[in-house]
């Protein structure tokens, strides 16, 4: 996502915009973290630190609240509605045969560390490109500036991510490495925004700057002090809940006085607000797949075959529709796509 054009236009009489005081807000996460970390050192003898999950993917919970739904959500947006399926339909075949190659075929040969890292990189990636992509339309910076900042802060986040992530099979030296090169990074990072701000004409702006900025330190911060959940927590929420204004705002646009698509049509009979109904949708369709969806598909194959299938919705059906959300999110939000013609911004 990004947000190059403030005044992209709006069909009809859309009503909703995207206001970017709204999703500066969210970045609150970011000093709530911090103090409850200050007060858990001071304060709480260490009780978050030693009770919080030391991989949030551990806790279900997590899974639940965060990444999964707006996965499932942006799944939703794309395969609900018939034009966009077949306006990316090429893009969507392809990007399946590429997951088949790498990640079944591949499988096969490329050890597991190397494909961990290839996904944790382009997890990565897709968090921080929506971000500084979203910020480069407040802060209208330079494209050498953009990139710069950019690139140094997804090299950091890759840094932060492996050495939470795979703290459990790295040597002593290969921690140490990555906690050297996530801290010279950071630093890269801090830098490159003190000297890009010169290009920011308005304060917003620098805020929007800083915030993004912040994103990586903060996160750098915790994984030193080995508040792990706080660590993922702080990029996760910015940027789940950043794809949820778009998303929701892009259908209440498209379908709150004529629903385009069976799934509005049959809620608005049901009398459920269009505002709604992703929201809803996306987070019980999680909910149901992180909890059951494993345990449904393996007494199924279990009684039909005879053979106990493990993890195939967790693992199988979640992990491709991951790959397939961040590849698809580069493009289906650029200016002049479909989605875009649903959505404007306000200050």
């Amino acid at each position: 996502m990004s947000a190059t054009a403030i005044a992209q236009p709006l069909l009809g009489e859309n009503k909703l915009t995207v206001s970017f005081r709204l999703l500066l807000g969210l970045y609150a996460i970011i000093p709530l973290c911090l103090l409850l970390q200050g007060v858990d050192s001071w304060f709480w003898q260490g009780y978050l630190q030693a009770h919080l999950p030391s991989s949030p993917n551990h806790f279900i919970l997590f899974q639940i609240l965060f990444g999964t739904p707006h996965i499932i959500a942006s799944a939703i947006v794309l395969g609900s509605n018939v034009d966009y399926l077949q306006f990316y339909k090429r893009n969507i075949l392809l990007m399946t045969l590429a997951v088949i190659m790498v990640f079944g075929v591949g499988s096969l040969f490329i050890p597991y560390k190397v494909l961990y890292i290839i996904v944790a990189a382009w997890t990565v990636f897709h968090v921080l490109k929506q971000q500084h992509g979203i910020g480069r339309g407040v802060c209208a910076l330079p494209n050498w500036a953009f990139n710069v900042l950019l690139w140094l802060s997804v090299a950091a986040g890759i840094c932060i991510y492996i050495g939470i992530f795979l703290k459990n099979v790295l040597d002593m030296q290969q921690a140490e490495w990555l906690k050297y090169s996530a801290a010279v990074l950071s630093t890269g990072v801090v830098l490159s925004a003190l000297l890009c701000q010169g290009y920011v004409k308005t304060s917003f702006g620098r805020w929007f700057l800083w915030a993004n900025v912040l994103l990586v330190v903060s996160s750098f911060y915790f994984y030193l002090q080995q508040y792990y959940f706080f660590a993922i927590l702080v990029p996760r929420l910015v940027h789940d809940a950043t794809a949820y204004v778009f998303y929701v705002t892009h259908d209440y646009n498209r379908h709150h006085q004529h629903p385009q698509n069976r799934l509005y049509r049959l809620t608005e009979r049901c009398g459920i607000h269009v505002f709604i109904v992703l929201p809803v949708l996306s987070f019980a369709l999680a909910f149901m797949l992180q909890s059951y969806g494993d345990a449904m598909v393996s007494f199924i194959t279990q009684a039909l075959f005879g053979v106990d299938i493990r993890k195939a919705i967790t693992l199988g059906l979640l992990g491709y529709l991951a790959l397939l959300h961040y590849y698809t999110e580069a493009i289906t939000w650029k200016h002049g796509s479909p989605y875009r013609r649903f959505i404007a911004f306000s200050k």
